[in-house]
C-alpha cells in the first residue's frame, strides 16, 4: 500500500508518497514525471508517521533552517544507476550547485569507466522521485544555464534562492 499526503508550500502544492513508511515520492504539482499512475493501491493518509516528518522537514526548509537529508528515511524506486546519480545529490550542501558534467565525471571514476554521458545523468536528475529533499535543483549546465528542473525553471529559481544562491551567476536557457 502506498500512502500519500499534500503539502501546500511557496512553490505550489506537494504530493508526498510512502511505503512501508519510508519516503518514496515527493513531486510538485503538475511537474514533469508527477506520478499519474502509481503501480499499487493509492490511500490518502495524513497521519502516516513518516509523512507527517517529511512535512515538518519541508517547514523547516522552507523557513531556511536547512535540515538533513539523514532526518528522513528515503527510497526513492529507480536503477542502481539512477539511485548512484541520486546519492551523489544527496551530498550537494545546501548554497551550492554542481554541473551534469561534473555528476558524470564522478559517475564514471566511481564505475572505472573512461567517460560518461551529461545527458544521461540528466536522464537520472530528470526522472528523481524525491524532488526538493533529494537537491536535484542543485544541478546547473556546464555554460552557466539553469536547466533542467522537472518542477519547471521558475520554481528551481525560487529553491536555488531560498538556498542563498547567487541566480545572478546563472542564466535561463535558451
Amino acid at each position: 500500500m502506498i500512502y500519500t499526503s499534500s503539502y501546500y508550500s511557496p512553490v505550489g502544492k506537494i504530493l508526498i508518497a510512502s511505503k512501508n513508511n519510508r519516503l518514496i515520492g515527493l513531486w510538485i504539482e503538475g511537474q514533469k514525471n508527477f506520478p499519474q499512475n502509481l503501480k499499487e493501491k493509492v490511500q490518502n493518509k495524513d497521519s502516516e508517521e513518516i509523512l507527517v516528518k517529511t512535512k515538518k522537514w519541508l517547514e523547516k526548509y522552507f523557513n531556511k533552517e536547512k535540515p538533513e537529508i539523514t532526518e528522513l528515511k528515503l527510497e526513492p524506486i529507480g536503477g542502481e544507476f539512477r539511485k548512484r546519480v541520486w546519492k551523489i545529490l544527496c551530498e550537494i550542501p545546501y548554497g551550492k550547485v554542481i554541473t551534469y558534467g561534473e555528476i558524470a565525471r564522478r559517475v564514471a571514476r566511481e564505475t572505472n569507466k573512461k567517460s560518461m554521458s551529461a545527458q544521461a545523468i540528466g536522464g537520472a536528475v530528470g526522472h528523481n522521485p524525491i524532488s526538493i529533499i533529494i537537491p536535484c535543483h542543485r544541478v546547473v549546465g556546464s555554460n552557466g544555464n539553469l536547466t533542467g528542473y522537472a518542477g519547471g525553471i521558475d520554481k528551481k529559481i525560487k529553491l536555488l534562492e531560498l538556498e542563498g544562491v547567487n541566480i545572478n551567476n546563472f542564466h535561463l536557457p535558451k
